[in-house]
C-alpha cells in the first residue's frame, strides 16, 4: 500500500504543476478531467499524512513513557497513544477505500428512480422519504438535484419519483444503491402498533453526455400528449401540457408533466428516454462478454433485496457486504457516507476477483 500511496503523491506533484501552465485552460474537458483527479489525491494525500503524522507521535510518546516518572503524566501519554492508535485504523479504513481507483464515470450525472413496491401506501411513504434522504445527502456533498417526473400517492409520499443529481463522485457513490431497499415500521394508521414491511425499488442511470452517442430516430418515436393530473393549482388539467414517449424499438415508455410547458416536458421526458436506451444497451453488452459471475457484480439488479430499514430498532442492514449500523435516524437524515463507501470498496474487490 505504501508504495502505491508514494506513487500517487508523485502524481499529485505533476498535476500541480501541470494545472499550473496556461495550455492546461485551452482544452476545458482535459481541465475539468485533471481538477477531479487532482481532488481525489488531494484527499488521499490528506487521509496519508493524518496517519503518518499520527505514528510519529506515537512513537514520541512511547520515547517519553519509557523515561517518565510521573504516574499522571503517564496515564496521560497512555491515553493519547490510544485514541491515536484508533484514528489510525479508522484513517487506514478510510484510505483503503480512497485507494479504489477513479471510473470516468464517477462524476457524471446520475438518474435515480425510486418506485413503490410492495406495501401500498406505506411504500409510497417511503419513496417519499428516501427521496429526501438522497436529497439530503446531496446537500452534504454538495450535489445539485433536479426534480425529472413523479406521480404523487393520495395518502402521501410517491408512487415513483425520478431525479438527476450531478456533482463531484454522484455515480461512484450512488451507483450501488439500485435494488430491492426494504422497510420494516410501524404505520401510523396502524392501532395495534404491529409492524409493517413494504419496499421501494431504485434503479440508477447514468445520463448520457456529450461524448455518449444515444441516437433517437423519430421515426422510432411516438410521441402522446396529455393534461396533467396532481396538486398543481389552477393550471392543471387546462392543457396538454403532460408528454408521454414510447421508443417503438424497444419499448420502453417515459413520460413528464412537471413543467408548465410541453416543450420542456418533452425536454426532460427525453433526457429519461436516453439514460434507459443507454442502460439497456451497456446491460446488453454486459450479458454478451460477462462471465455468469461478472454479471452480478455491481449490476444493481433491482429485483435484489440489499437493504433493510427497520425503524423499530434504528437499523440499517446492507445485505450484500453483511454491513448493519444502529443509527438509522441519522441515515435518513442524509448521513450515508458510512453505508455508500464500504460498498465502492467491496465491489471494486469483487470486480477485481471476477477479472
Amino acid at each position: 500500500m505504501e508504495n502505491k500511496v508514494k506513487g500517487m503523491l508523485a502524481r499529485l506533484h505533476e498535476l500541480e504543476a501541470l494545472l499550473g501552465t496556461q495550455d492546461v485552460f485551452s482544452d476545458q474537458k482535459r481541465y475539468r478531467t485533471l481538477t477531479q483527479e487532482h481532488a481525489y489525491l488531494s484527499e488521499v494525500k490528506r487521509v496519508w499524512e493524518t496517519i503518518e503524522r499520527a505514528k510519529a507521535q506515537i512513537i514520541d510518546n512511547k520515547e517519553l513513557l519509557s523515561a517518565e516518572k510521573d504516574p499522571e503524566f503517564a496515564a496521560v501519554l497512555r491515553e493519547d497513544t490510544q485514541q491515536l492508535e484508533a484514528l489510525i485504523a479508522t484513517s487506514q479504513e478510510q484510505l483503503e477505500r480512497l485507494l479504489v481507483p477513479p471510473d470516468p464515470n464517477d462524476s457524471r450525472n446520475t438518474i435515480l428512480e425510486v418506485r413503490a413496491g410492495t406495501g401500498g401506501d406505506e411504500a409510497a411513504l417511503f419513496v417519499g422519504d428516501c427521496v429526501r434522504m438522497y436529497k439530503l445527502f446531496a446537500d452534504k456533498m454538495g450535489w445539485r438535484y433536479e426534480h425529472l417526473s413523479s406521480t404523487p400517492s393520495e395518502l402521501g409520499g410517491f408512487k415513483e419519483y425520478v431525479m438527476v443529481l450531478a456533482g463531484p463522485n454522484v455515480y461512484r457513490f450512488l451507483q450501488h444503491e439500485g435494488g430491492t431497499h426494504r422497510v420494516q415500521r410501524v404505520p401510523e394508521t396502524e392501532a395495534q402498533g404491529r409492524i409493517h414491511t413494504s419496499a421501494v425499488t431504485i434503479a440508477v442511470l447514468l445520463e448520457p453526455d456529450e461524448d455518449t452517442d444515444v441516437v433517437v430516430e423519430d421515426k422510432d418515436l411516438r410521441v402522446d400528449t396529455y393534461r396533467s393530473s396532481g396538486a398543481g393549482g389552477q393550471h392543471v388539467n387546462t392543457t396538454d401540457s403532460a408528454v408521454r414517449l414510447t421508443h417503438l424499438p424497444t419499448g420502453i415508455v417515459v413520460y413528464c408533466q412537471e413543467e408548465r410547458s410541453q416543450h420542456k416536458n418533452k425536454e426532460k421526458a427525453m433526457r429519461l428516454l436516453k439514460a434507459r436506451m443507454a442502460e439497456a444497451e451497456r446491460e446488453k453488452k454486459q450479458a454478451a462478454i460477462a462471465s455468469t459471475r461478472a454479471q452480478q457484480v455491481g449490476s444493481g439488479d433491482r429485483s435484489e433485496r440489499i437493504r433493510t430499514y427497520n425503524f423499530p430498532q434504528n437499523r440499517l442492514t446492507d445485505h450484500r457486504i453483511n454491513l448493519t449500523k444502529y443509527n438509522l435516524d441519522q441515515v435518513m437524515n442524509g448521513d450515508l457516507e458510512d453505508i455508500v463507501q464500504p460498498l465502492v470498496a467491496h465491489f471494486y474487490q469483487e470486480k477485481l476477483t471476477a477479472e
